[in-house]
């Protein structure tokens, strides 16, 4: 008995070794199976549709855990894991993808950038909806925030997709698909996006409609800016179609006697109701400024600069709220401009006649009646009448050979009548103006052509 102890003693210091030995090769064999079985099974998910996919193997055992986006798929998924070689045991810790309800998906854009919310069905889903963002949006920062979530309506994507495509219509708002129905807020980014969107729209998937569709154009903006130091007219924004930008552009012509007119209008749909007569309404109280601005837009109309003399003011303010239709707003920033040194006669002249020989004060035909058009021109000639206060000025009216001699000369007195009384009514004494008609007696071009008669039917101021 001694002996056998004594055999054990010796013995246990030897299997110490062997031990280790085992130990060794248990772990490096284990070690490659565990790593050969996670990747069978991760082999074996490739077809599936998951999310938060792990995979735990301890020796031939996995713990699989998952969110699926149906009970079926997530059926499949544990059985593909099952099957794998190798695997003794399945660990399940796999679940449903919460379910939506109701199912609300958003894209929002703000000046900032575009978000993306809500619900969204499948990852895959989420990947076209945000490219589809990037595409579009070329240059603007997506936010990615939506969660996937089970619940979604049948051709969910082709909706999403759509109106995706119209957040690059928009200047800011917000467009939310509830279930099957869509929801739209905020303001187009052009003219004419806000009709866009809507006839987009009309090519939903069966089955989605529009509940509600809030989206606002933008304001139908039309200027212009009258620079007496370059001497032009700059007309900017929209106008409903080529026939009234012609029409403007023809009013702003026969308006700014002096001034090149630089057209830069384009034509968008969107104008409100009235808008060409107020347009050229406006147009004729900037004429009668020494520099100004003019903008309209939607139903407000708001003119600012300088006049050329206190009456003026009253009068272009009058105007305006005589010419403009019910519903629009007016506003006038209105100033006078400081008045020019006084000038001798002489110098008065000159500036009156070098004014008329490049332009006419023109009156219906056959009438005394002033045409509008002229206000600008008459204005001018009241602030040159202002720096001669002492001079007394003869208004001569002329007309062509053309009809009756004495409805002739009737005519051109009754012409030069109405421009006194113009120069009066701006707060000049009448008797500075004296009306004379010449009719046709004093031609400066032949009457047998349209050019010559033209040149004949005329006002001229003298002074005296």
């Amino acid at each position: 008995m001694r002996g056998l102890v004594r055999w054990s003693s010796k013995w246990w210091p030897g299997a110490l070794p062997l031990l280790v030995l085992w130990g060794l090769a248990a772990w490096t064999t284990t070690v490659p199976l565990e790593a050969d079985v996670a990747a069978r099974a991760s082999a074996a998910l490739k077809d599936t549709v998951l999310d938060k996919t792990q995979i735990v193997v301890a020796g031939r055992d996995v713990s699989f855990t998952a969110e699926a986006f149906s009970e079926e798929g997530r059926r499949s998924a544990v059985a593909a894991v099952e099957a794998v070689p190798g695997v003794r045991l399945v660990n399940d810790g796999t679940r449903l993808v919460a379910e939506a309800q109701p199912y609300v998906w958003s894209v929002e854009r703000d000046v900032v950038r575009v978000t993306l919310g809500g619900a969204t069905p499948l990852p895959a889903s989420k990947a076209r909806l945000l490219d589809a963002a990037r595409n579009s949006l070329n240059g603007v920062e997506i936010a990615d925030r939506m969660a996937l979530a089970r619940g979604a309506p049948q051709r969910f994507d082709a909706a999403a997709l759509l109106l995706v495509d119209q957040v690059g219509r928009l200047k800011e708002g917000k467009i939310t698909l509830t279930d099957n129905k869509v929801a739209l807020t905020g303001m187009a980014r052009e003219l004419g996006g806000r009709e866009a969107i809507a006839a987009a729209l009309k090519n939903l998937p069966d089955g989605f409609s529009v509940a509600s569709n809030e989206i606002k154009a933008p304001p139908y903006v039309f200027q212009a800016y009258k620079d007496p130091v370059a001497v032009t007219l700059t007309l900017t924004g929209y106008v409903p179609d080529n026939a009234v930008h012609a029409a403007l552009a023809a009013a702003a012509a026969r308006k700014f006697f002096s001034e090149k007119v630089i057209d830069n209008l384009k034509a968008s749909i969107g104008a409100p109701a009235g808008f060409s007569n107020v347009v050229v309404a406006a147009l004729g109280a900037l004429s009668r400024l020494s520099t100004g601005t003019l903008v309209v837009s939607d139903r407000a109309v708001m003119l600012s600069g300088d006049a050329l003399y206190d009456e003026a003011v009253n009068q272009i303010r009058a105007g305006l709220a005589k010419d403009l239709p019910q519903g629009w707003q007016i506003k006038t920033e209105v100033s006078v401009k400081p008045a020019a040194a006084p000038v001798d006669p002489t110098v008065c002249q000159q500036l009156f006649a070098d004014l008329l020989a490049k332009n006419k004060i023109r009156f219906e035909s056959g009438r005394a009646t002033i045409d509008p058009d002229s206000a600008g021109l008459l204005d001018r000639l009241i602030e040159i009448a202002l720096r001669c206060p002492s001079a007394t000025v003869e208004i001569a009216g002329h007309t062509d050979g053309d009809g009756d001699t004495g409805f002739n000369q009737t005519l051109s007195e009754k012409r030069a009548q109405a421009v006194a009384e113009y120069m009066a009514r701006a707060g000049l004494p009448a008797e500075r103006f004296r009306p004379v008609g010449y009719g046709s007696t004093a031609p400066v071009a032949p009457n047998d052509n349209d050019e010559g008669k033209a040149q004949n039917r005329r006002i001229e101021f003298m002074v005296r």
